[in-house]
């Protein structure tokens, strides 16, 4: 992947924990810039697509856990092919 260089500014406080890291890591303080910036690229993408584009038909109440038991259960019997689930 090509890298583009660019500059900021940055508390000291917080380079001198990225240097400790960097140092017990054994990587270098660029690539634990680099991961940051990409942890703080990824938490504030706006998506085109909603997460979750089907919805679920349901009853609008929390299933009991025997309810989802029953329903795991019946999920891997489908996939599995088995007539019991473990």
């Amino acid at each position: 992947m090509a890298m583009k260089r660019t500059n900021v500014y940055a508390d000291p406080e917080d380079l001198a924990i990225i240097k400790e890291a960097a140092r017990r890591r054994g990587i270098s303080e660029a690539e634990i810039i680099r991961q940051g910036i990409h942890l703080a690229a990824m938490a504030n993408r706006v998506w085109d697509e909603p997460l979750f584009s089907r919805t679920f038909e349901g009853s609008g109440r929390t299933p009991g856990k025997r309810e989802v038991r029953e329903a795991v259960a019946d999920a891997v019997q489908r996939e599995t092919g088995t007539g019991t689930a473990a």
